[in-house]
């Protein structure tokens, strides 16, 4: 946590103006992601998750907060900054397979030309380096077209990084791929994570994503809301477990949103009672406001 983080954002807020009405699609989030780590965003369709990694990417701009990516200040680029950023800085991996890939070039001319418009020199190693490693030297030399929608993703994330970049950012990339192609796609970035040491963010409304990365944000209504971390340790026999601990995100005004489901286990709504103890915050249900039975003082 002592090193700069390679995503870093801050009361982010990004409004859009459409017919005269605004729509707020972030409303304060904060994310931070250090270097050399996968991450998985989650949320459901209009939380913006999408819009997060439009800004980002440096495909927009926010209205109002800060955001950097690999040391750089999204809000203070000018154009011409945010084309050499996207050459060279991040790689991007979008839902839609035939947006990743020019149809007239084959696997290994794809990474040539991401790698000529960031001014790098290709060798046939070079290419053979990206593409074999995620299961897709066999596509070589194939057009798009005469590849599956799993390698197709696989060769793109290989375009993606074909540039050296220092993040990684994917867009629902399992979104239009069958559950067998899906995990081969999730495996590759880890495999890239894990190798390279790129740091990986993948932008998903699948909860199964999570499954394959240690870190997930959930986004809710325009802000980070929980954080799950994984691990696994051994236990006394010596078997492996796999742990996962949820978190509620505070943000600097001290605002978090429990989970929905926690919620409507405990039937809370409208209002919560709070208790201070010595090492935590307790939160009860309002039984009054809720219309049930009052609680013994």
């Amino acid at each position: 946590m002592t090193a700069e983080a390679h995503i870093l954002c801050r009361d982010l807020v990004r409004i859009f103006v459409t017919k005269g009405v605004e729509v707020q699609a972030l409303q304060g989030l904060d994310l931070r992601v250090d270097p050399g780590e996968i991450v998985a965003v989650v949320g459901a369709s209009g939380s913006g998750k999408s819009t997060l990694l439009t800004i980002l990417s440096g495909l927009d701009v926010p209205t109002a907060g800060s955001a950097r990516v690999a040391g750089h200040d999204l809000l203070a680029m000018s154009e011409r900054d945010r084309v050499g950023f996207r050459r060279h800085s991040v790689g991007f991996v979008w839902q839609q397979t035939e947006r990743n890939l020019l149809p007239y070039l084959s696997a290994a001319e794809n990474i040539q030309f991401a790698r000529q418009v960031a001014g790098a020199r290709t060798t046939a190693a070079r290419v053979d380096e990206l593409l074999a490693p995620l299961g897709v030297g066999h596509v070589r030399d194939r057009r798009p077209a005469e590849m599956s929608g799993g390698e197709r993703q696989r060769v793109a994330i290989a375009v993606a990084v074909a540039n050296d970049p220092q993040v990684l950012l994917a867009d629902e990339p399992t979104g239009e791929l069958d559950e067998t192609s899906s995990a081969e796609v999730l495996e590759s970035i880890r495999d890239l994570n894990e190798r390279l040491g790129v740091t990986a963010l993948i932008v998903t409304h699948d909860p199964t994503v999570s499954e394959h990365v240690r870190r997930t944000v959930q986004i809710r209504d325009g802000r980070t809301a929980t954080e799950t971390l994984r691990r696994t340790e051994l236990d006394e026999t010596g078997e492996e477990r796999h742990i996962a601990e949820e978190f509620a995100v505070l943000d600097r005004a001290g605002r978090l949103q429990l989970p929905q489901d926690y919620l409507t286990a405990l039937d809370m709504r409208d209002r919560v009672r709070l208790g201070l103890e010595s090492d935590r915050i307790e939160v009860h249900p309002d039984r009054r406001s809720a219309g049930g039975p009052k609680e013994e003082s």
